[in-house]
This record gives structure tokens, C-alpha cells and sequence, in this order.
């Protein structure tokens, strides 16, 4: 804001301070008018590289545009660039008409710094460029069929943890309607100020040329005769004209993915059509235009196969399904594909381009400042990412660099080991039979992976009850929880081969159990039943339905108080308290009381390593934070901590991400948090880190800082 004032001339400068309320028209377009033709302004705005496209836009559709070469000089100017800067304002000069503005022009001409450390300033690449890592030489996989999974991944040779195992561009990509006005309809990264739409439909929107040509849209340009421009001019200055206002395209057809070409006749379906269907539609597309199946789509099963899951959807389902690949196919002949064939015969073929065609699409990971979500973004195929199995305990963490996915190693992976990804479910997140409902309810399989075939302290407790007597540790299970507990310990022990093999197979089972279930240590084999309302460590009674009531009632009265986020810009409900710290921008005491007597509640009815308690533990560690109150924060930040780690273990990506929070209030030991959130993010993203989480290297910036200074 200073800068900007010092600009301001001293005439302007009074006749604003001295206007009347009268005189706020005249005074404030008077005061537009000069800061608008200021490129400081654009350049205070942090729009820097959008001014510059903005200019290269200009220059392509009129290249004898004089004032946008000179803003285009004055940009790269503050860019550094300064052998393009020197380059655009000597053809704004040639293009000046009056011998006071080339005048002018020449002295800013010889003002520019006689360095070249930048030799472009305007390429037409993408927005967010990211090279994608490549895998690992001695890394070497295999896909093969098992009776339990059916076809998976396994590993050849021995992999050391954090390696990177496989790497993939889509095969199709599609936006979700949610994001399309937020997300770049190419890349799916964020779109920035000066976003580009498809200049045919206008539907799509793309964050940059680069992503509106791979996208197969045509470029929105009008070639003009440029002859006159290139005369009586040095190589150099022409070469340069060229490469600003040339409209050709940058990339080869076979460089180009052209997911929209087929979608830009006029025709506006695929706005309309869900996201599942536009999807489908692009994938049948493609394998047309690479000639990898004919028109009538005869070997389209035998390409994709993705329609082993049909037989198990519900009938609503099919129905949906039927209709959908009517419309699509429709579509696609009226629009795009003249010669598709649309008969009876290809009704079976057309289907598995829909069937289960979003087996393995994923969530593009959203952060904001304080809390860490996943949004979905889009959907997409991948052809051989789709071949990893499922594991509640993955030795696998998958992520995405805009469009392209890459999957890293989260422990060391010995030869023959099966490589398994998770679906979404893993250990600590849920407990076992909520992870089995939901992948049998929207993968179609019944989860035997050694997440949910061995007993361990995760499942036992994220929903558990603690006991009445204060002292013990033990942990007591609903009726539900109890039943379906008990299910899997008989299914694990049922058919042992040996003593030595059910000794193998026990102490695999029970590992890890012992703090808050020693009992089931000493059940003999033939009594393999836990039963509810017991502590599992010390045999008392426990009437969980009466804790169940007042759970219900703290639980529900710290709901009240949950902050809602949204693209990085903070929400709050009517009804949310929390709001209330933060319009007010100070300590609320009563509110405050009101969340640690919850929390208080909480932890006299449920066990210590509850997953409530972690997530009220949070919400209060919000509030705190919101007041301003950071002692608070920080103890509430850690008690979280303390049960996510009970929950998913110490190197789970889930403790980095709360140690970020813990960072940002930890004044006194942000380094030693900093640095232990730096070796797990390492371990499931390697040097990606930085590049997925801006504000990572912020912290680390600021921890060297801290530690220079107290050095």
C-alpha cells in the first residue's frame, strides 16, 4: 500500500485527501484512471505472470498493439527478464507513432539493467508444470491372480521403503461438476486469475494455452498478415515477434491428449451428462482415434476389462447404466463419431466402457492452512494403476502431480510381497467392520488383507469404552463391535496346521493387544468369544448404552462448535460458536469451558485411545487457536497427537499432517516437529513435498530462522 501511494502524484495525492462527499466520483475515477495504467499496480496485486499472459494474448491476436509490447517491456522488467524487456520495447518504439512517446520509450529502453539472466519470459507450457519422477531401475513388478484377490501386484525383488514403484498419466481424465469453475478442466490444478476457456464451446476452462492445446480445443487467435512487422527489422527482434504472437501449435497431435475435441461441436451434452458418462465417452473416443478398436467397438471388453464388477450391482444400478450408455453412444454418433456403430449387437461392448469404470479413480489432495482435507477433483482411468489391490494396511501411499499418479513405497517391501495400495479404508481411520461394509458395499469384495485378519489395538479401541475402574487401561466393546471382533479371531484360528503353526499364528494375532486386552491372551482356544460390556483387561462390568447417552449429548454439544473451511477461505455456520472467537478476534472464556467440559465428558465414558476424543481434541485446539489462547492450542494439539498415533502408528502420514498444525502454534519446539514432520512427509512423498505442500518449505524457512536467531 505505501508503494503505491509513493506513486501517486502530490496534485492527486491532495485532491484526494481534500475531496469532499461530493467530490468521491470525480476524486476516486480520477485516482483509477492513474493506478490502472500503472504496471505496479497489476504488479502489488501479485498478478504478475497473469499480466504478462494477459499481454502475450493482446500481442497474438494484434501484434501491432504498441502499448501492450511496452507493458509487456515493463513487466519483464520486474521479472528480471531483461533481454526480452529490451526486446519488447524496442518494438513498442518501432511501432510509436509520435516522437515524444519514442522518445519516452528510448529512455526507458536505456533504463533497463544491461543483464540477461533470463532468457524467456513467456513460454506457452503449462501453468503448474511438474515432471513426474521416474522408477527406480531395479524396480521390478508383477501382475498375477490369486483365488482370494484375483489379479494384483507383487514385487520381484526386495524394495527399500520411500521408492518410487510406478508412475502414470491417465488414460482419461474428467473434472468433477463441483470444480469446474475452480479446477483447470486439463491439469486439474487450480485455476489462476487469468484463466483460459475454450474459445469454440466456452464450457471447459483451462489455466493456461499450454492446457487448452493438449486439451484439443482450437486456439482462440486471429491470424492477421504480419508481414509489415518483421521489415527493416534485425533477426533477433524478428525471431522474437515470432515466438510472442505466433499462434501455430506447440505440441505435435500425438503430444496432445485431446480429451475435449470430440465434446467441442456445438453440442453442450457433456455439460449435462454426469461425470461418469463424459468419462466413459472419453475413453471410447480415444481408443477410436488410436485405431485400437474399430467403430462398432467390437474388442472394447477385451481392451479395458473393467466389467467384472457388473453382475453384483443393484438393479437401480443397471437400469441407470443402461440408460446412460444409450444417451453417451447417442451422443457421440450425432456429434463426433458419424460412423460409431449404434446397434443391438454392440450393446454388451458398449457397456464396459461404463461398468465399473471408476474402479481406481482417486481424490486430487486440497490443502488449506490449518486443517487437511481431500476434495475429489476428477475422475480417472489408469490401465495398469488399476491393477494394485486393496490393503487396510497399505505398504503402498498413491498421489497425484496434476494429472499424472505415483506410487512410493511406505516400508521396506521384500521380494514375492504383494504391493497394495488402500481404497480409501485403512487401520486407524475406521474400525474393521466398517471398512469391510464400505468395500463390500462399493468395491464388491469381502476385505481379508492383514489389516482385517489380525487383532490389533487400532480396531479394539477407535470405538471403544474405557473401563469403570480408572486405574485400568482395558477396553470395553459394544454389541456390535464385540460380535464382529469375536467373528474374526474364530476365522483366524480355526484351522491350525501345527502347535508351532497356531503358536505363529496367536502371537501374530494378539501382538500389540496386551495394554488394553490382556485378557484374550489367556482365553483358551476353545473359548474364542469376547463378549460386550467387559473389560477386556480386568473382567469388570460396563454399561456402555449408558456411556452410549452421554457421548451422544457431549459429542453433539461440540458439533456446535466445528469450523467449516472451504478453498482456503474460512466459513463459519450460524450456529458455530467457534465463530464467534474468530469475528471477535479474542479469548471467549465461557466458550472455551464449555469444549474442555466436553472433552472432560468424553474421556469419563469412552477409552483414552477413542477416536472422538482425538477429533473433540482438535476441535478444541481450534478454538484456542482462534482465541488466541496458544498454550491451549498446543496441549490440546498434542493430546490429539497422542491417539492418532495409538491409531495409525508414529510415521502414518496422518501425524505429519497434525504436526503441521503442531508447527505452526509451537513456537518454542517447532524445529524438533518441523524436523519429524519432514522425515514421514519424505517418506510418502520423497522430494515431491515441498512441491504438493507450499507451506512446508515455509515452516522450514521459518524454524532456520528461529534457530539463527537463538544461536
Amino acid at each position: 500500500m505505501e508503494t503505491l501511494k509513493s506513486l501517486i502524484p502530490e496534485h492527486l495525492l491532495q485532491t484526494v485527501k481534500s475531496s469532499s462527499i461530493e467530490d468521491l466520483l470525480s476524486s476516486s475515477s480520477s485516482l483509477l484512471r492513474f493506478l490502472l495504467g500503472l504496471p505496479q499496480f497489476h504488479q502489488n496485486l501479485g498478478l504478475l505472470q497473469e499480466s504478462l499472459r494477459d499481454c502475450h494474448r493482446a500481442l497474438r491476436i494484434d501484434p501491432y498493439y504498441a502499448k501492450a509490447w511496452y507493458r509487456r517491456g515493463k513487466l519483464n522488467t520486474v521479472l528480471g527478464n531483461y533481454k526480452d524487456a529490451s526486446r519488447d520495447i524496442t518494438v513498442s518504439m518501432s511501432l510509436e507513432s509520435s516522437p515524444v512517446g519514442k522518445k519516452q520509450l528510448q529512455s526507458e529502453l536505456l533504463a533497463i539493467p544491461d543483464c540477461q539472466n533470463k532468457q524467456t519470459s513467456e513460454n506457452i507450457r503449462s501453468y503448474a508444470a511438474v515432471d513426474l519422477p521416474n522408477v527406480q531401475s531395479e524396480v521390478k513388478l508383477r501382475c498375477v491372480s490369486t483365488k482370494e484377490k484375483g489379479r494384483g501386484m507383487i514385487s520381484e525383488c526386495d524394495i527399500e521403503q520411500a521408492s518410487v514403484i510406478h508412475v502414470e498419466e491417465p488414460f482419461s481424465v474428467v473434472i468433477s461438476k463441483s470444480c469446474r469453475e475452480t479446477h483447470c478442466h486439463f491439469c486439474l490444478n487450480e485455476l489462476p486469475a487469468d484463466s483460459v476457456p475454450c474459445p469454440s464451446c466456452s464450457t471447459p476452462v483451462y489455466c493456461s494455452d499450454s492446457c487448452q492445446i493438449q486439451s484439443g480445443g482450437m486456439l482462440s487467435t486471429t491470424e492477421i498478415d504480419k508481414n509489415q512487422i518483421f521489415q527493416n527489422r534485425p533477426d533477433d527482434i524478428v525471431e522474437h515477434i515470432k515466438g510472442v504472437t505466433s499462434a501455430v501449435k506447440y505440441y505435435s497431435e500425438t503430444e496432445c491428449v485431446q480429451e475435449h475435441q470430440h465434446e467441442c461441436r456445438g453440442a453442450n451434452w457433456p455439460a449435462v451428462l454426469p461425470s461418469d458418462a463424459v468419462l466413459a465417452g472419453r475413453v471410447i473416443t480415444k481408443l477410436i482415434n488410436q485405431g485400437e478398436t474399430p467403430t462398432d467397438l467390437s474388442n472394447l471388453q477385451e481392451k479395458l476389462d473393467l466389467s467384472h464388477s457388473y453382475s453384483k450391482l443393484s438393479p437401480e444400478s443397471k437400469l441407470e447404466l443402461h440408460l446412460l450408455y444409450i444417451v453417451l453412444i447417442w451422443c457421440l454418433n450425432k456429434s463426433c463419431c458419424p460412423d460409431l456403430s449404434v446397434s443391438e449387437a454392440s450393446d454388451t461392448d458398449y457397456h464396459t466402457a461404463f461398468t465399473n469404470q471408476g474402479e481406481f479413480h482417486g481424490s486430487w489432495p486440497y490443502e488449506i492452512q490449518r486443517r487437511f482435507f481431500q476434495i475429489r477433483v476428477g475422475q480417472a482411468l489408469y490401465k495398469t494403476g488399476n491393477l494394485f489391490n486393496h490393503s487396510c494396511k497399505p505398504n503402498i501411499h498413491w498421489y497425484f502431480l496434476s494429472r499424472g499418479l505415483v506410487m512410493r513405497t511406505t516400508e521396506f517391501v521384500p521380494m514375492g510381497c504383494p504391493v497394495e495400495l488402500s481404497y480409501g479404508p485403512e487401520v486407524g481411520k475406521w474400525d474393521c467392520k466398517d471398512r469391510i461394509r464400505f468395500l463390500e458395499e462399493e468395491y464388491f469384495f469381502n476385505c481379508r488383507c492383514r489389516g482385517c485378519s489380525q487383532m490389533n489395538i487400532s480396531d479394539l479401541v477407535i470405538n471403544g469404552y474405557c473401563c469403570v475402574n480408572t486405574s485400568c487401561t482395558g477396553v470395553v466393546l459394544d454389541n456390535s463391535v464385540a460380535a464382529f471382533e469375536s467373528e474374526k479371531l474364530n476365522h483366524i484360528l480355526a484351522s491350525p496346521k501345527s502347535v508351532d503353526h497356531h503358536f505363529q499364528v496367536s502371537e501374530k494375532v494378539y501382538s500389540g493387544v496386551s495394554e488394553v486386552a490382556s485378557s484374550l491372551l489367556t482365553k483358551p482356544s476353545s473359548s474364542l468369544y469376547i463378549e460386550a460390556d467387559k473389560c477386556l483387561k480386568c473382567g469388570s462390568r460396563c454399561e456402555v448404552e449408558n456411556s452410549h447417552v452421554e457421548v451422544n449429548k457431549a459429542w453433539n454439544h461440540l458439533r456446535r462448535y466445528q469450523v467449516l473451511t472451504s478453498s482456503f477461505n474460512t466459513w463459519i455456520s450460524r450456529d458455530c460458536r467457534v465463530g464467534e472467537l474468530m469475528i471477535s478476534g479474542c479469548a471467549n472464556i465461557s466458550v472455551l469451558s464449555d469444549c474442555i467440559r466436553s472433552i472432560a465428558v468424553l474421556r469419563t465414558s469412552l477409552h483414552m485411545y477413542n477416536k472422538v476424543i482425538a477429533d473433540a481434541e482438535d476441535k478444541v485446539d481450534q478454538a484456542c487457536y482462534l482465541a488466541g489462547e496458544m498454550k491451549g492450542a498446543r496441549e490440546h494439539c498434542e493430546a490429539s497427537i497422542k491417539i492418532l498415533k495409538r491409531l495409525y502408528g508414529n510415521e502414518h502420514v496422518v501425524i505429519g499432517n497434525e504436526m503441521v498444525k503442531l508447527a505452526s502454534i509451537n513456537s518454542s519446539g517447532a524445529w524438533e516437529t518441523t524436523k519429524r514432520l519432514s522425515q514421514i512427509f519424505s517418506k510418502y512423498y520423497g522430494s515431491h513435498a515441498e512441491t504438493r505442500f507450499s507451506y512446508f518449505s515455509c515452516l522450514k524457512l521459518e524454524d532456520a530462522k528461529a534457530v539463527n536467531l537463538s544461536s
